[in-house]
């Protein structure tokens, strides 16, 4: 890869820095796909020690790639995003990844493979922690940027993405105990 090709994707990869996703931090502002894929990404980093006979550099490449195709389509939320948006979505990010160098698109699209397919422990992973990343986002945003639906959401969400893992699982049950917390106070 030449160096203006490798700046063309930092280009069009820095469109993720400018695009709101449905989440606001702590303070009320609504963070970026950006800043939601790096935390997915710390997430995996720190699980070395937990999952040893995992990739985990591998991991932490879905994490870092697994929201490029909102670079053309922005955030739409897990609870309304269509089929229709999805083959977009995709779409889009094939074509891009398709227009890379060689060596690159096709590393890319291994990883957008396996994670489709969620059939590694890797890819089932990075999927529970992008899972997971939102509802933590959720607790720690103000009551008042939650939608209607999220209340209930809150409580469900992701269980079936962590089932493969007891860490994950009870991970999975802490983040409960904090949105319920969270709502109590509310009251």
């Amino acid at each position: 890869m030449n160096t203006r090709e490798y700046l063309n994707i930092l280009h069009v990869a820095e469109r993720l820095k400018d695009t709101p996703r449905h989440c606001t931090t702590t303070n009320g502002r609504t963070e970026s796909v950006a800043e939601h894929s790096w935390r997915v990404s710390l997430m995996a980093l720190l699980l070395r020690r937990e999952f040893p006979d995992l990739d985990i550099d591998k991991v932490v490449d879905m994490c870092l790639i697994h929201d490029l195709g909102e670079c053309f389509t922005g955030d739409i939320p897990a609870f309304i995003k269509t089929d229709a948006d999805r083959k977009t979505e995709d779409s889009l990010l094939d074509q891009w990844v398709s227009s890379m160098p060689e060596e690159v698109s096709e590393d890319i699209s291994a990883l957008y493979q396996e994670m489709e397919a969620q059939q590694t422990k890797e890819a089932k992973l990075y999927k529970a922690l992008d899972k997971l990343e939102a509802l933590i986002q959720h607790n720690e945003s103000p009551l008042s940027t939650w939608s209607d639906n999220e209340y209930e959401l809150n409580k469900t969400y992701a269980f079936e993405h962590v089932a493969f893992s007891e860490w994950l699982m009870d991970l999975r049950k802490e983040i409960l105990s904090d949105t319920l917390d969270k709502i109590e106070q509310k009251k």
